[in-house]
Order: C-alpha cells, then structure tokens, then sequence
C-alpha cells in the first residue's frame, strides 16, 4: 500500500496491564511517527490509547482523536492532540475513524478493541473497503482470538479467502512492512459507509 497517511490504531484503554503491552504502545506511536504516518484513534489520553498518542505526538506526528461525549464527559479524553473531534455516539466514532484512516492497527485490548476489529473486518468482507488491517499480537495476546476466526473459517461460517484480510505480526517493528507490503486500495474512499 503506497499512499498511507493515517493509521489507525485501535487498542485498549486499561492502564491496569503487563508493561510488555505498554511498551509495545510506546513502540508503535514512535515507529508509525518515523514513518511520516500520522494517527487516528480513540481520543482517550488513559491506558494504550493514551501512550500511543503521547509517543506519537513526542515523535513528531499528528495525532487525531475522535472520543464521543459520554466518554468525554467523564474528562478521560486527551487535551494535547492535534485534533480532537467529540462525537454524539460510537456509531458515529468509528465510522469517523474509518473514513479518516488508510488502514488499520490492532494492538491488545478489550470488548472495545474486538467490537471495532470485527465491524473493520466485517466491513471489509462485505466490500466497504479494502484497507489493510493489520494485528500486533504482542506477547501472544491474541493467539486465542486468531485461534478463533479460523474456527469459524473451518467450519464454514467465514470464506477461508476471508482469513487473508487480517494480517497478524508479532511486533510493532512489523508493522510498516505489513502495511506497505498491502495491496494498493481499490475501492473508492468517498464512498458512503452503513
């Protein structure tokens, strides 16, 4: 995939996790800054989400924040982004992530984290994009839930071709690799989401 601008990046917003999982945060904010790419997340300054910003931010990218009112009003959104959008619902937040990104990285978090890869990835199958979604399997993380969606490829609830769209690495250091190694993107980014 030549033409990245933004990335992406959806993870947890728990600061109560192993610092291998914080690190590797840390990590992808200053690689995905060295690339010249900047970011698209949740806009929460707490947990993953808040030290892939700041690691960005400090590495010189622009970080874009989109957090709706419900989450911003308990004062967790982050204040020192390049920009930050507050929404009306989660609807309305991840379908503004999306249309704002070239392509997505997943790193370890919760419900949320699996909500937004599974609408990416549910989006993609039904052809509302083909951005490139990438998963950092830090540690192992997410072995189970890799374990998982093959199941459900096995058993024919999913085309085993679908399995391809999830491009699994086992650390941030992979990432740019991964994502320039995508297909170039195909489908119209104007067009209209659900």
């Amino acid at each position: 995939m030549k033409n990245i601008k933004n990335v992406c990046v959806y993870c947890g917003s728990s600061s109560r996790v192993d610092d291998v999982y914080k690190q590797s945060a840390r990590q992808l904010g200053q690689i995905l800054a060295a690339e010249g790419w900047d970011i698209v997340y949740g806009g929460g300054r707490v947990g993953l989400m808040g030290i892939v910003a700041d690691s960005a931010l400090q590495a010189g990218s622009k970080v874009y924040g989109i957090i709706p009112h419900h989450i911003q009003s308990r004062e967790i959104e982050h204040t020192d982004l390049t920009e930050l959008h507050i929404v009306d619902n989660m609807h309305t937040r991840k379908q503004m992530m999306v249309e704002r990104s070239d392509a997505f990285v997943i790193m370890p978090g919760g419900l949320g984290t699996l909500d937004e890869l599974f609408e990416i990835m549910t989006w993609r199958q039904l052809g509302l994009h083909d951005k490139p979604i990438v998963m950092v399997n830090v540690h192992g993380y997410w072995t189970k839930m890799i374990e998982a969606v093959r199941h459900i490829s096995s058993v024919g609830f999913m085309r085993p071709e679908d399995l391809q769209m999830l491009i699994i690495v086992n650390d941030p250091r992979e990432v740019p690799a991964a994502l320039k190694a995508a297909p170039q993107q195909s489908i119209d980014p104007q067009t209209k989401w659900i």
